[in-house]
């Protein structure tokens, strides 16, 4: 998306059906983050020990997602960060696409009882 008001509308309604389903499932604290601050700190907060990072856009640029959600859990200081990217076409928030690296996906499935 290039810059201008409408997409930050839709990047704002896509982080609040984000945060509306992530409430949904579990997880009862997540809520949008506040905008401006200098060290970013992602989209989404109160989701356990990881930051979340919304993206509704045209193009896709998993690397420059994932660097950029591991730089504000760093500014938050949680270990975990993952990338909740909207599919296109697709209003349904539950099959947007959630991205993390090999090695959290292999920690997060370790914890499975």
């Amino acid at each position: 998306m290039t810059g201008g008001a409408s997409p930050r509308r839709k990047g704002s309604a896509f982080e609040r059906s984000v945060v509306a389903f992530l409430r949904d499932n579990g997880f009862p604290q997540a809520a949008r983050t506040l905008a401006g601050a200098s060290d970013d700190r992602g989209d989404i907060s109160g989701v356990g020990n990881c930051v979340v990072e919304c993206k509704c856009a045209a193009r896709i640029d998993l690397a420059g997602w994932l660097a950029e959600a591991r730089l504000e859990a760093e500014n938050a200081g949680l270990p975990r960060f993952a990338v909740v990217a909207k599919r296109r076409g697709v209003a349904d928030v539950a099959e947007s696409y959630a991205v993390v690296p090999l090695w959290l996906l292999a920690e997060l499935l370790r914890e499975e009882p």
